[in-house]
């Protein structure tokens, strides 16, 4: 039934036509318009919680995908008003489905919105997913898994292992909390406008338990220090919290440089920096 209907649906395109929508490049707006994308972004995400929510719907595609596969409720959180227009349709078809909230998702406590288990699939805008994602961290057992679309350059440095030149502080805030992979890349012909760069699929599955105990401030703390002076050794970028003798306790070379070390060693690091 819901699929006949979503058939009879505009497409993107018409929406955005049809609704003389203005594309805001302050908000970060790129539309994806290809529903078999969408679909695969979706089908990426399975199993599929009880509580969905999606950051930016736009004119809904990720949203029309989202709503095939029958959540108990989805959470569309816009800044743009202009989407309580663009998801009308779907709105009509879905119901009490489907909740669009118009906020500003940086600062809206997505992580209290439904019910467990809770799960984020979102195109996230370029100019602020990074933000996002680490206000999330903050409550990632909140969430069962977040399926999320950044600019490329952004994914690698979330997924970056030890040693890359993309390692760095999203690198180890993100791998600290949760299992973290990238699933494809999506070109910028599949956006209305096309951005000039190309995005990526990331998969984030939450721990059971962090990797290492120690406080979610400290480690962001310890992180910023080292690599706001990435090409320096650790002895230089730590050198206001005394790091050298901190370096020495734990036995690690304060000739370092921070993508040299590891996610535990940074956590012992802010551990002892800050008890």
């Amino acid at each position: 039934m819901y699929k006949s209907i979503q058939d009879q649906l505009p497409t993107i395109k018409e929406i955005l036509n049809k609704n003389n929508v203005k594309i805001h490049k302050s908000l970060g707006q790129n539309f994806i318009f290809d529903i078999n994308l969408t679909d695969k972004i979706v089908k990426k995400s399975e199993p599929i919680a009880s509580t969905i929510i999606e950051i930016g719907p736009g004119p809904g595609g990720l949203t029309r995908s989202i709503l095939k596969r029958k959540p108990n409720i989805l959470f569309a959180i816009d800044k743009d008003t202009q989407s309580e227009l663009m998801l009308r349709e779907l709105k009509e078809i879905y119901g009490d489905t489907l909740q669009v909230i118009i906020a500003d998702a940086i600062n809206y406590p997505i992580w209290s919105l439904g019910n467990e288990p809770r799960q984020v699939i979102a195109n996230l805008p370029y100019n602020a997913g990074t933000k996002m994602l680490i206000s999330w961290l903050k409550h990632i057992k909140k969430f069962e898994k977040l399926t999320l679309m950044f600019q490329k350059e952004v994914a690698d440095r979330i997924t970056a292992p030890v040693g890359s030149s993309n390692y760095g502080r999203l690198s180890i805030l993100t791998n600290w909390l949760t299992k973290s992979k990238q699933l494809f890349d999506i070109p910028g012909s599949a956006f209305i406008p096309p951005p000039r760069v190309t995005s990526t699929v990331v998969e984030l599955i939450p721990m059971e338990n962090p990797i290492f105990d120690v406080a979610f401030n400290s480690l962001e703390q310890i992180t910023q220090m080292a690599f706001s002076q990435r090409r320096k050794m650790l002895k230089s970028s730590l050198k206001k919290i005394n790091g050298e003798a901190i370096l020495e306790d734990l036995n690690i070379s304060s000739s370092l440089r921070p993508e040299e070390l590891s996610v535990i060693d940074f956590c012992r690091i802010a551990k002892k920096a800050y008890p």
